[in-house]
């Protein structure tokens, strides 16, 4: 049976080689994905020694992308969706254009084809959705306003190569590839306009009833493994039920599957089971880019691979910087963005080896796409590291930059008919997602008064059709809680869980407001330690509060049943 264990093999491979070169990576203080993916090098077929099955590798790739798209599915509603629907789909639309225009420059400086610039330019413009959640998960701001867009925002590049990987095969004869003179085109992109839509359709109106259902009745039979099992079968079963019947690609399968399951109040179970699966396979994912790599193509061709970093790197975030402030976001979303955009991954890959297919990209287009791949990826991280440096510097520096910042934008300042009497001993809330809305409920049933600072333009619109005073921007920044009166303001409640910005945001209102108390919610017991020694002012820990309040009812009713 030797001869059959070549799937074995592959993973053993994968794993030993990925921790191995993992803890090398760290061991010199670089991240542990540069480490896989040199891994990936190690055992690939481009290097001497031990070759394991690409292949193999590849489909367990897919495995992980599957499970890592799920478990965002199940943080990310629709409503999150539709929060950053008006940055995210024309900002990923626009950015997309100038990427693809950007790789079909440098094809055409090659003299490559025009068929080839776009393939090339398409597989240039779309980042990796692994890698982006990787990033923002190791940071803690994948529920964040700024994550959510970030998301969004690669949810709508998804939606885009879905429909691209459809229509490239009808235009590959007029591009001069392989095909016919692209008759079958409108045909093939209805059908897939009716296929993606009907799976939406689907999951949102039967899925979302039918799958958490099954998850309550699988966690009635109190066993632990076939809890686990039901999460993993429905992310890996629908997202390939998605690609067969319906035609969309496994991970957006995977994500409309958590996103339904996020319905269910075993949700964050669901997550916190598969969260080891998913931390192993997107080792494999790593990996498995790694061993796609022919390391002598930057030997060969090093100016055309900076061309192509340079493209990644610094051309569509630059593109996407812009466009973030010119929709009137903050300096800091238009950071992370970019650099969420600073990489890519597996649609690039797929988008190459379909372009190779159809006769349309040379080999040497691949390889470049893969060294940009590997590139960009090592040095993803570090571009979120400069992100806090990098805003401090344009706003010591750049006067340009501040304007862009906040701009003459009516959200960012109250409206003028607020009434002063509120405007003196209110609350000011930071954050209006789901614990936000809930605090600004109790409070607005109690007749408390308080002003609203949220980073969400459509959060903030909302807001203020609810009668509620609302302004739009980082509450990290002094403007922002000037105009929410900080300086008369009674209480300062952070109900936002992206807490990197607290500390600076409770100095900022103790400066302007030395008797202001504050309330902050964070879901780390030592960040909340070193909030409350900080700030000196409440700290509110997700599971310490709700494990208290559960014993306070115990007890409580313990000692009722005792007088009576």
């Amino acid at each position: 049976m030797h001869h059959e264990l070549s799937l074995i093999t592959t993973i053993a491979a994968a794993l030993g080689f990925g921790l191995l070169f993992g803890m090398l990576a760290v061991r010199v203080k670089l991240p542990a994905l540069v480490g896989y993916l040199a891994a990936g090098v190690f055992i690939g077929p481009a290097t001497p020694g031990f070759v394991a099955d690409v292949a193999l590798a590849s489909q367990l790739a897919e495995i992980g992308v599957m499970l890592l798209m799920f478990g965002v599915g199940l943080h990310f509603s629709l409503k999150d969706l539709l929060d950053v629907r008006r940055i995210a789909l024309p900002g990923a639309l626009l950015q997309i254009g100038v990427a693809t225009v950007m790789g079909m420059g440098l094809a055409w400086w090659w003299d490559w084809s025009l068929g080839a610039g776009i393939v090339f330019g398409l597989a240039l413009s779309v980042a990796s959705t692994v890698v982006l959640l990787r990033a923002l998960e190791a940071r803690g701001v994948l529920d964040s306003m700024n994550g959510r867009i970030a998301v969004g925002w690669l949810v709508v590049e998804d939606l885009v190569m879905v429909l691209v990987l459809v229509m490239l095969p009808a235009l590959s004869g007029p591009l001069g590839g392989k095909g016919d003179a692209g008759a079958d085109l409108w045909p093939a992109l209805g059908k897939t306009l009716l296929q993606v839509g009907a799976f939406v359709a689907f999951m949102l109106v039967v899925g979302r009833k039918i799958f958490p259902w099954f998850l309550w009745r699988v966690a009635k039979t109190a066993s632990r493994e076939l809890f686990t099992l039901s999460v993993i079968a429905a992310a890996v079963g629908i997202a390939y039920a998605s690609s067969e019947l319906f035609g969309v690609s496994f991970a957006l399968g995977a994500f409309f599957a958590g996103m339904v399951l996020r319905e269910s109040e075993l949700s964050h179970r669901a997550a916190e089971e598969s969260l080891p699966l998913r931390d192993a396979f997107s080792v494999l994912f790593f990996v498995s880019v790694g061993m796609l790599f022919d390391p002598m193509v930057l030997m060969n061709n090093p100016l055309h691979v900076l061309g192509v970093v340079l493209v990644i790197v610094f051309g569509k975030s630059l593109a996407a910087f812009v466009l973030v402030l010119v929709l009137r976001y903050p300096l800091n979303t238009a950071l992370t963005v970019s650099a969420s955009l600073a990489q890519i991954g597996e649609f690039s890959f797929i988008l190459a080896a379909l372009g190779m297919s159809l006769g349309l990209l040379p080999q040497l287009g691949q390889n470049l796409i893969l060294a940009g791949a590997i590139i960009s990826i090592a040095l993803n991280p570090l571009l979120f590291t400069a992100i806090e440096p990098v805003q401090r510097w344009l706003r010591a520096r750049s006067s340009l930059a501040r304007k862009f910042e906040r701009p003459d934008d009516p959200l960012a300042a109250l409206p003028m008919q607020t009434p002063h009497e509120k405007l003196s001993g209110q609350v000011v809330l930071v954050g209006f997602g789901r614990v936000g809305r809930r605090i600004a409920d109790d409070l607005t049933a109690r007749g408390v008064h308080f002003v609203l600072a949220e980073q969400n333009r459509e959060l903030v619109e909302a807001a203020r059709e609810r009668g509620i005073p609302a302004v739009v921007g980082n509450a990290a920044e002094p403007v922002v809680l000037i105009q929410a009166h900080i300086a008369r303001a009674a209480m300062l409640v952070i109900a936002t869980p992206d807490t990197f910005d607290v500390r600076k945001m409770v100095e900022i209102a103790k400066a302007l407001n030395p008797s202001v108390q504050c309330v902050v919610r964070t879901h780390n017991a030592e960040e909340a330690e070193l909030l409350r020694k900080e700030t000196g002012g409440r700290v509110f820990v997700g599971e310490e509060e709700l494990a208290g309040s559960m014993t306070r009812h115990v007890l409580d009713s313990l000692r009722a049943k005792a007088v009576h």
